[in-house]
């Protein structure tokens, strides 16, 4: 199998780190692909997977149309995942949480480490929801823009961000957050 694919799960991992860290020992388990067509042009450096590809590595799992992976001469890679749309889903690391998400297009730039969503772009997770046209993630300087349309190009009149951030959980009446029931004091009468 193309070294290409190893890159791609890569930077399929990079996609959950948009809201929230990865599953980390999913970076050492195996990679699986699975597409009805396979085309590796070793000549141009670009490998294309087409029909319902599957990607898979520990909890991370990525869906798309068509994936395609191109190659520069200093070995770095460029991602491009279309499809109805383009999936991902991943557990976060030490939480029993779940980083989910959604685009027509993903692209993924390995040199520069960021990560673009494209068309009804949404990333989610229990605590929160990112929505937007355009999502881009620079994973280097940990910046995120969310915009009602990419680069270059005029929003839609209606075209809106949204932010969806949930408070977190309270604890149960009469607890602490810890869980443990709370400190009573003793009344003067009690002391000795």
């Amino acid at each position: 199998m193309p070294s290409t694919v190893i890159a791609f799960t890569a930077a399929a991992l990079a996609c959950m780190a948009v809201s929230a860290h990865a599953e980390r020992a999913d970076r050492e388990k195996e990679i699986v692909v699975g597409a009805d067509r396979l085309t590796a042009d070793d000549a141009n450096r670009t490998s294309t997977f087409d029909g319902s590809v599957i990607v898979t590595q520990g909890t991370m799992r990525i869906t798309a149309s068509k994936v395609t992976v191109r190659e520069d001469a200093d070995r770095f890679k460029y991602y491009v995942a279309s499809g109805a749309p383009v999936t991902f889903r991943q557990k976060r690391d030490k939480v029993d949480e779940w980083i989910e998400g959604s685009a027509e297009r993903a692209e993924f730039d390995d040199r520069n480490d960021i990560l673009k969503l494209f068309a009804r772009a949404k990333v989610k997770s229990n605590q929160s929801e990112i929505t937007g046209d355009f999502i881009s993630y620079d994973m280097r300087r940990e910046l995120a823009e969310v915009s009602g349309a990419p680069p270059g190009k005029a929003p839609a009149a209606d075209a809106r961000v949204k932010v969806i951030i949930l408070p977190p959980k309270k604890p149960a009446a009469g607890k602490e957050e810890s869980g443990r029931e709370p400190l009573r004091l003793k009344s003067d009468t009690e002391v000795k």
